[in-house]
């Protein structure tokens, strides 16, 4: 079942690009998150979708908000992946796919990861989400709006 705004988020807790774990808990009270999962690193709209988040990346710090993406590829994979694109936001590794579960993302069209993004709170509390497969730079539009509703 899919997450609906108004309701609080799953925490979770993942090994991290940068090292160490990412928790959604490390966040509560101090700023409001833009969760993006999207399917695979490397591929043509993944790539286009983080590189998206990238250069609105201080337009995000500036509303007050910690991007942070999300696949099932390894950290090595993340790691390859955000150095060849210069990504500025973490990237979690979600192996296994069990954060993706309690999101309730499921599959596009029996083949691919879905593509979802969660604009949470400083509670923890879902405030927008965006479930697009194709139009992928309009996550980025869309966190933006909503970020600049909720304030800083």
């Amino acid at each position: 079942m899919s997450l609906e705004v108004g309701t609080r988020a799953p925490d979770f807790r993942l090994p991290a690009l940068r090292g160490g774990e990412v928790a959604l808990s490390d966040f509560l009270g101090k700023k409001n998150v833009v969760l993006f999962f999207y399917p695979k690193d490397e591929t043509l709209g993944c790539t286009v979708e983080a590189c998206s988040f990238r250069d609105a990346y201080e337009d995000f710090r500036e509303a007050g908000a910690e991007v942070i993406g999300i696949s099932s590829d390894s950290i090595e994979s993340h790691r390859s992946f955000a150095e060849h694109h210069h990504l500025p936001m973490q990237l979690l590794a979600d192996v296994g796919g069990k954060v993706r579960a309690a999101y309730g993302i499921k599959q596009s069209l029996g083949l691919f990861d879905g593509r979802e993004t969660f604009i949470i709170d400083k509670g923890g509390v879902i405030r927008h989400v965006f479930r697009s497969q194709v139009r992928v730079k309009q996550h980025v539009h869309e966190s933006l709006a909503v970020l600049a509703g909720l304030g800083v």
